[in-house]
């Protein structure tokens, strides 16, 4: 199962309030033969660093494709810079995050570019709430952990909610 992370908090000049980017950020990685398998709803989640930024619009997808892991990266972060993203700071708000979060079984070094599973996907209420929601039986493949006791751990701040409306 190859999973990818989708995220947003600010509106694009393009395809107008976050929802609306994630929905054409999934029919664009289509366009580009990355086949959506499946999609969670919308959640709502707060920004990791606490700030004044608006809160974010996150979505998981299980995604099918031929790519291998390094090559996918580049075909995502290609979309979030044909979609307008700009690279600055760490946590910075952003039109569109998209973050390959696991390659089937894949476990690689941190320092290793893709990180599989991502490193910080455990610990995000915006990244378990919808990959349950896809994939109930989940297990991360470094720690062999279902994705239910990874949600159990998390910290009482860390909260994600589905979205209703934009």
């Amino acid at each position: 199962m190859i999973l990818v992370g989708l995220g947003a908090n600010l509106d694009s000049p393009r395809y107008g309030p976050p929802r609306r980017t994630l929905e054409a950020a999934l029919a664009r990685l289509e366009a580009g033969g990355i086949r959506v398998a499946a999609c969670s709803r919308f959640y709502r989640s707060a920004p990791v660093a606490a700030s004044d930024q608006p809160w974010y619009v996150n979505a998981v997808a299980e995604v099918e494709t031929q790519l291998a892991p390094g090559p996918l990266l580049d075909a995502l972060l290609a979309v979030e810079v044909e979609f307008g993203r700009v690279r600055s700071v760490a946590n910075a708000a952003r039109v569109l995050d998209l973050d390959l979060l696991a390659y089937g079984d894949a476990v690689t070094a941190e320092d290793t570019v893709p990180a599989l599973p991502h490193p910080r996907l455990a610990g995000r209420a915006f990244v378990l709430y919808p990959l349950a929601e896809i994939a109930p039986d989940w297990r991360h493949p470094a720690t062999g952990a279902p994705v239910s006791s990874l949600i159990r751990a998390l910290p009482a701040d860390q909260v994600a909610r589905p979205l209703t409306g934009d």
